[in-house]
């Protein structure tokens, strides 16, 4: 055989992969019940919120969890030295409502990234208050009046000391519809969660940092924020810290407990993801290698399978064709069950190619120091 067919053989199977993953993944992704009782337990949950220079959005998202039917809340915000009107939304929050609680802001210490020192502040003074379970999310943030409800009947239905979800992702560009989803290709086409649930193993683990939920006594058994004071992503940090604390960490499908539209447009989005995206993979090993999978599975065969059908190639298009279909298959069953829509399902190969772009621009900042959270690099 050609060396072409070959490569079009390995593109097909290159393909199959995270589509075979996607659909194993999903019956383990099991969507949260809206009739799960409420339990027992009645010390208070504490909502930790870092917020810097969200004067937009804060009083929003703190409007939105206190409108919920779960009477143990508690919210703990912490403004991380914003420059707007954050502190005195935050001071008008604290006014109106004794749940909500405007934890002391202090100078940023030396060797921690800011939203890492903001989460850890407000858990601090959450559990000197007697809550016995955190929640860490963000201020952009939107959550349903059932969230924590729900959310705490996962943690018993799953029997995990920390578990996470991805809330629904808003997007309203072109960029963020080719960019955000591809959250949900990555996790669910490469993470084995039967896996992740057979072991205990920190890679075998995911989480995402607008959604943790994690009980105070795993948090101060694995260190908490201070664990990993100066990474830009918690998501995946703080579900291996508790791993190998020796606790059991999990996933859930959150999609209608909480809602979020991350970035507004191409460069908020560019860099949102490029502050963390080589953090989340870790390794130049794994990122060269996923970026020859995605260029041949994912990229390759929307440029070889028209120029072999129209150059008389028919078997290698062929093949090339049977690739797409299984990339559009797996997109079409991530935007429904997402609530997508269908635009990233056709800009799937922009938005692979755009993330790998990303995961590369990650990897220098990363190199160089320069990464930084709402505009402030970790000391």
């Amino acid at each position: 055989m050609s060396v072409q067919l070959w490569l079009a053989i390995a593109s097909v199977v290159i393909a199959g992969v995270p589509t075979t993953m996607t659909l194993l993944n999903l019956r383990r992704y099991r969507v949260s019940r809206r009739d799960a009782p409420a339990d027992d337990d009645r010390a208070p949950v504490g909502i930790c919120i870092p917020a810097r220079n969200e004067e937009d959005n804060l009083a929003a998202c703190v409007e939105s969890i206190l409108a919920g039917d779960d009477e143990r809340v508690r919210v703990y915000v912490y403004d991380d030295q914003s420059s707007d009107r954050t502190p005195e939304i935050l001071a008008e929050l604290a006014r109106r409502d004794r749940r909500v609680t405007a934890v002391e802001t202090v100078a940023l210490p030396d060797g921690w990234n800011g939203k890492q020192h903001a989460c850890w502040r407000a858990a601090r003074r959450a559990i000197d208050d007697g809550c016995a379970h955190l929640l860490f999310t963000d201020a952009d943030v939107r959550f349903s009046p059932d969230a924590i409800r729900r959310t705490r009947a996962e943690q018993r239905r799953l029997d995990a000391d920390l578990i996470s979800t991805f809330p629904r992702q808003i997007t309203g560009s072109i960029s963020e519809a080719a960019l955000v989803p591809m959250i949900f290709f990555i996790l669910l086409g490469y993470l084995p969660m039967g896996r992740m649930r057979r072991s205990r193993a920190p890679e075998a683990s995911a989480g995402c940092g607008q959604f943790l939920f994690v009980s105070a006594r795993c948090y101060d058994a694995f260190g908490g924020h201070e664990a990993f004071r100066a990474t830009m992503h918690d998501g995946i940090m703080m579900p291996r810290a508790a791993r190998r604390a020796g606790f059991r960490s999990d996933l859930f499908d959150g999609t209608d407990l909480a809602r979020v539209r991350m970035y507004r447009g191409l460069r908020q989005t560019w860099m949102g993801f490029a502050k963390n995206a080589y953090e989340g993979l870790g390794s130049p090993v794994l990122l060269v290698v996923l970026t020859g999978m995605h260029l041949l599975g994912q990229i390759g065969p929307w440029l070889y399978a028209p120029a072999a059908l129209v150059g008389g190639e028919a078997l290698i298009g062929a093949i090339g064709l049977g690739a797409i279909a299984l990339q559009i298959g797996q997109r079409l069953v991530l935007a429904r069950r997402f609530r997508q829509g269908l635009l990233p399902v056709l800009l799937h190969p922009l938005g692979v190619a755009g993330m790998t772009a990303i995961q590369w621009h990650s990897f220098v900042l990363h190199q160089t120091g320069r990464r930084s959270w709402r505009g402030r690099r970790a000391r």
